[in-house]
């Protein structure tokens, strides 16, 4: 495994690279290309990417600790099994990304393109998804137990079967949302109600 630490890299082209199994830890990455690069079990903790492109790149397996993505592209990019822990993806755009199996495990999503996402019985409680895209996502029996929604677009996205008890759900438009099988606090039934003209006393 080869291991870097402490490295800066500005607009490096990583194309097509083989860099399976690499290990970069408190890296800072800016503009840099890796399309279809290989990262297959590749290891980021620490790091920093900013507005780097993994169009095409596979990311199999690979895992991202406390690292930040901001306004980059991972247009068609391969995220089976990958992990990512206490990340922030501000401003990212993973339309086309694969990302069955893949593990959020809190961080900050918010502002991100998830359009169409798998994103099935997968365990997001506490991620931030403030102003995200998740229109047409499946997120069926996800767990969003105390994750921050505010102001997501969900318009068609499935969530039959999910846990939304203690997630923020401000701003959310519930009239383009199928809620049917979700479970729901009260507050948040109570919004439900409004947002097709109830009137709660």
């Amino acid at each position: 495994m080869n291991k870097v630490a402490g490295r800066e890299y500005i607009e490096v082209d990583f194309s097509g690279a083989d860099l399976r199994e690499w290990a970069w830890d408190g890296c800072t990455f800016t503009k840099c290309v890796f399309r279809g690069a290989h990262l297959d079990e590749a290891v980021a903790s620490g790091c920093i990417f900013t507005h780097c492109d993994f169009t095409g790149a596979a990311l199999n397996a690979s895992t991202y600790r406390r690292s930040a993505f901001t306004n980059c592209l991972f247009a068609g990019a391969n995220l089976f099994i990958a992990t990512f822990a206490e990340c922030k993806t501000v401003g990212s755009d993973f339309a086309k990304a694969k990302l069955d199996g893949i593990a959020i495990e809190g961080g900050d999503w918010s502002y991100t393109n998830l359009r169409h996402a798998n994103l099935s019985k997968q365990k997001l409680r506490r991620v931030r998804f403030t102003e995200a895209d998740l229109s047409d996502c499946n997120l069926e029996k996800a767990d969003l137990r105390d994750a921050d929604l505010s102001r997501a677009v969900l318009s068609r996205a499935r969530v039959a079967g999910a846990d939304l008890r203690g997630a923020k759900v401000d701003g959310v438009d519930f009239t383009q949302l199928d809620i049917r099988g979700a479970r729901l606090d009260e507050q948040q039934a109570v919004l439900f109600a409004r947002s097709y003209g109830a009137r709660i006393d």
